[in-house]
């Protein structure tokens, strides 16, 4: 046992035990202290992802920090009212009693975040935790070691370790983290990593929100605007260089358009990244291992676009592969960089199976101006989230739930889905000492008949 850690862990439960954290007044001022704590060191910020990552400052502050802002603001204005206990309707067998739900915090979180995006997938769920009242731990990435630092001094020098903390270090640590008996663990990762949470959560017996990914599909149907699909395809593919959990893994296209969309990918690729690709600006790759693996799933004979990389640089272009097939190495498992397969099909029907052979993703974009064929795909295919004629935004508002389905991940947040993840309901029946029915004391026949016809 690594005993610093379950120090803290222990110190963190006292704390909460205290019931401080449990104030609404203290709620909203923690969460003011962090908004103002990010403002303060928006540059800092911004450098230590470009150092990480190589992200420039505006897609640095619009993927890390913008939506931060906004969650912080949702969650100030609105934790008064979710966080009120919730009177519910009284059966008539039941005559005399009330009942509440009360919306309680669970109490040590721990949150285990991503290297893809260090900052913004550490405070999101921070966010969360704060405004249901609870204590947390945050792990940040390892492969993002400057991202971390800031992190880590950004919350020891705005809140007590009693309350929120941050703890560094590898995979060991995070093993050693999750030993520990905390209350709720939120994990941002791989599917592979996912599954070793969820096994050591099982140990204890911890409820686990788990955001991972897999291999989300960009659909471009024959009635879709083809050129506009292709904008959007770009940027929602190769922000961050494809190193995002919802990117449009692939692209399925209706076999009468593939030529006309690989045409204006290719174009929106040369206007938005080009220059940024000549002069090495744009974002790297997180380490030479990811380089490698991203280049064994390109096949040269495959590529229609791109295709160049450096290691050391941690640089690879964005990349179109077409002629691709379900049976190619860069089908098999989610690609998490910038390298955008194009499979085709014929018949509207066929996306169903086609995305189908493949465990339901995190998110899925539908390109059509068809009402028929919107609702075919939504009706018949499981996912976590997505758009219709647009890629990535459906996660950047905090009034829907963002999470996934299946393999994708379970739980989800953003908004009010962030103070109720880390919100358990606990009910309470309160009875009247006036009287006292007798039906649950009877056995008579009479007795059952009457209940039978209340619960009937």
């Amino acid at each position: 046992m690594n005993e610093v850690i379950h120090s803290l862990v222990q110190k963190q439960k006292n704390y909460f035990y205290s019931g401080d954290t449990k104030s609404i007044a203290f709620r909203v001022k923690q969460l003011e202290k962090l908004k103002a704590a990010i403002k303060e060191r928006e540059n800092d910020i911004i450098d230590a992802v470009w150092r990480d990552l190589n992200k420039s400052q505006h897609e640095a502050f619009i993927s890390e920090i913008g939506l931060l802002y906004s969650e912080i603001k949702d969650m100030i204005k609105n934790v008064d009212h979710w966080a009120t206990p919730r009177k519910e309707k009284t059966p008539l067998s039941h005559t005399g009693s009330k009942s509440v739900v009360y919306k309680e915090p669970y109490g040590v979180t721990l949150i285990i975040a991503p290297w893809n995006y260090p900052f913004q997938l550490a405070i999101a769920p921070l966010i969360g935790a704060i405004g249901a009242g609870n204590t947390a731990i945050i792990k940040p990435s390892e492969m993002t070691p400057y991202t971390s630092s800031v992190i880590r001094e950004l919350i020891s020098s705005t809140f007590d370790e009693e309350f929120i903390a941050v703890v560094e270090g590898d995979a060991e640590t995070a093993k050693d983290l999750l030993d520990e008996n905390v209350d709720y663990i939120f994990f941002t990762g791989s599917v592979k990593v996912g599954k070793k949470v969820m096994e050591a959560a099982a140990k204890h017996l911890t409820p686990v929100t788990l955001e991972l990914g897999g291999k989300s599909p960009a659909i471009v149907m024959k009635d879709a605007n083809v050129k506009l699909a292709a904008k959007r395809i770009v940027w929602g593919k190769f922000i961050n260089a494809g190193q995002t959990c919802v990117a449009p893994d692939y692209i399925l296209v209706h076999e009468s358009n593939r030529r006309k969309l690989i045409k204006y990918l290719v174009q929106y690729i040369k206007k938005y990244y080009g220059d940024a690709v000549k002069r090495r600006q744009f974002p790297q790759i997180v380490n030479e291992w990811h380089v490698d693996r991203l280049v064994e799933l390109i096949e040269e004979d495959k590529v229609y676009y791109g295709g160049s990389y450096g290691r050391e640089e941690r640089f690879v272009e964005p990349t179109i592969m077409i002629d691709v097939t379900y049976d190619d190495k860069v089908m098999a498992e989610e690609i998490f960089g910038p390298i955008l397969p194009v499979v085709t099909f014929e018949n509207d029907y066929d996306v169903i199976d086609l995305v189908r052979k493949r465990p339901n993703p995190l998110a899925l974009y539908l390109f059509t101006q068809s009402q028929k064929n919107e609702q075919m795909v939504l009706d018949h295919i499981a996912f976590g989230g997505g758009c219709v004629n647009d890629t990535l935004m459906h996660l950047m508002t905090p009034y829907m739930p963002f999470g996934g389905v299946g393999e994708s991940g379970m739980g989800a947040y953003h908004g009010k889905h962030s103070f109720d993840t880390f919100t358990h309901e606990k009910s309470v029946l309160k009875q009247t000492t006036k009287f006292d029915l007798p039906l649950r004391y009877s056995k008579s026949k009479r007795t059952l008949n009457t209940l039978r016809k209340m619960w009937e």
